[in-house]
């Protein structure tokens, strides 16, 4: 009973940090963009205050700004200089929740299963499509509606059906999981597809197939997410008293990290350099996470004790968020008026074919036609024919 309680106690812990962080990465990205928007908005006065020529039709604000995912990583250019957005407090505030959200989202790997945490980060642009309608005045259609709907209702499901993965509380039992032959061999092919991903297939098909860059960064990221795993549990340790810091397992977890996420970072901007952002962000969250959810279960045993409910359950949630997902980014732009709808739907539309009383339903049939009117049309056409000759 004390071990389960201290595993319900860690999860619920990893629950808590892994809602934190969609929380807090989220609401960086509306933070940021409040300030670049700020800025693109003093740019533009202080051009017109100097008597500038203005543009017949200036740019959007979306032209000013990079998108979400890119500024992620890297910062956008403001126009003033490129580096304006330094002086922007309101910038430097969604930098703040950036790097706390990713803080909570390091720690929730030490507490919870990667099944678990890595899909509940689609809550991030849940959280950034809702207050982006309600501080950014950014239109939320119908589609991105349901979309976040279909989002919380598949991060539910999974939370409901999340599988418990072994339990590894220190380092030694982290390097018995790395032993392991089967994940040596999924190492391995991660290692070698990601090479030929981007050294033979890159430069032939890299700028006409949004899978090559993405296939890159998700394959290296489920490694990524296995060393954050081991340096969450390293951090544990070094809390409680322990000399983790001499432990060679620890460095050597904490470098290939520094590799792997330089990698992604690197090909995912290539691949949102070349193709559009609402294309690659579903495709990448869909492949990333089935990287790491595949890894997990590999290193960490996460469905071997798993019942049959639980499992589908786990992969019913995580489509379910992956149709939110793609509903959120395919269509954001996409109008949606009125007129779309079914006429029965419309408002303000009366009925085409309103209902009839009985009386009159029965009256319709006791004066109906035996012949349609197109036949009586043409039989009237030849008894004419027929007078004439």
């Amino acid at each position: 009973p004390g071990r389960a309680g201290a595993m319900g106690a860690g999860f619920g812990a990893g629950l808590a940090l892994a809602l934190a962080s969609s929380a807090f990465i989220g609401g960086s990205f509306v933070l940021k963009k409040k300030g670049l928007l700020r800025l693109c908005g003093r740019a533009r006065a202080g051009t017109a205050a100097a008597g500038a020529l203005l543009p017949l039709h200036p740019p959007r604000d979306e032209l000013c700004l990079a998108s979400s995912e890119v500024s992620r990583f890297f910062p956008p250019h403001s126009g003033q200089g490129g580096h304006a957005y330094l002086r922007e407090w309101l910038w430097w505030a969604g930098l703040l929740c950036m790097g706390v959200g990713e803080a909570a989202n390091f720690a929730a790997y030490a507490f919870a299963p990667a099944t678990l945490v890595t899909p509940l980060g689609a809550l991030s642009v849940l959280v950034s499509a809702v207050l982006s309608s309600i501080f950014l005045n950014e239109q939320l259609n119908v589609h991105g509606k349901i979309g976040c709907i279909l989002s919380i209702l598949g991060s539910t499901v999974m939370v409901i059906h999340a599988p418990q993965e072994e339990e590894v509380s220190s380092l030694e039992s982290m390097a018995e999981k790395l032993k392991d032959p089967g994940f040596i061999v999924f190492a391995v092919c991660v290692l070698v597809s990601s090479l030929l991903l981007i050294f033979v297939a890159g430069p032939r098909y890299g700028q006409s197939n949004v899978l090559v860059y993405v296939l890159v960064c998700s394959a290296i990221g489920s490694l990524s997410v296995s060393c954050v795993k081991g340096l969450g549990i390293a951090l544990k340790e070094l809390f409680s008293g322990k000399p983790v810091l001499r432990e060679p397992l620890g460095w050597v977890l904490l470098v290939c990290l520094v590799i792997c996420i330089s990698i992604q970072i690197n090909y995912l901007n290539k691949a949102l350099d070349i193709f559009n952002t609402s294309v690659v962000t579903p495709i990448y969250y869909v492949l990333f996470t089935t990287a790491v959810m595949t890894c997990s279960a590999i290193l960490f045993k996460e469905w071997q004790h798993m019942v049959l409910d639980n499992i589908m359950g786990s992969i019913s949630g995580f489509l379910t968020i992956v149709s939110g997902i793609f509903l959120l980014h395919a269509f954001r732009d996409m109008p949606f008026s009125p007129s779309l709808l079914p006429l029965f739907l419309q408002p303000g539309r009366a009925e085409p074919h309103p209902p009839w009383s009985s009386a009159d339903r029965h009256q319709s049939w006791q004066h109906q036609p035996l012949l349609p009117s197109g036949d009586k049309g043409s039989q009237s056409a030849e008894e004419e024919e027929e007078e004439e000759k």
